[in-house]
């Protein structure tokens, strides 16, 4: 009988399965947290984040238990989402604005240019 109190594991042991869990953040930067919600499918966060489950995404981090690895994806799922809305023809959403900008090329050439003089 499990005790009282304890969750149980999100990756029962021994099971070869990858769990992404979004890094999501409430107000201020230092008042980030996990979600309590893991999912199993990479579909299934980039849904989320395009239909604006988060508040602020931070990151997106991969865990898998068997192989023993944990992985930040941040940068791939911006870009996939970045791809889907160019190939829809639409703006990426305002609320995941921000993250797709800082993980995707176009949001790091942006911050260059901002951040060089011009003579």
């Amino acid at each position: 009988m499990p005790e009282i109190g304890l969750a149980p594991p999100a990756v029962p042991y021994g099971a070869d399965q990858t769990i992404y869990v979004v890094v999501d953040c409430i107000g201020a930067p230092s008042a980030c947290h996990e979600t309590e919600i893991e999912r199993s499918e990479l579909e299934a966060v980039i849904a989320d984040l395009l239909a604006g489950r988060f508040n602020a995404p931070a990151r997106v981090v991969a865990f898998n238990t068997l192989e023993h690895w944990s992985r930040d994806i941040s940068r791939a799922v911006a870009e996939e989402i970045r791809i889907r809305c160019d190939i829809e023809g639409t703006a990426v959403p305002e609320y995941i604005g921000d993250f797709v900008a800082h993980y995707t090329a176009r949001g790091a050439q942006l911050a260059l240019r901002a951040n060089t003089p011009t003579f």
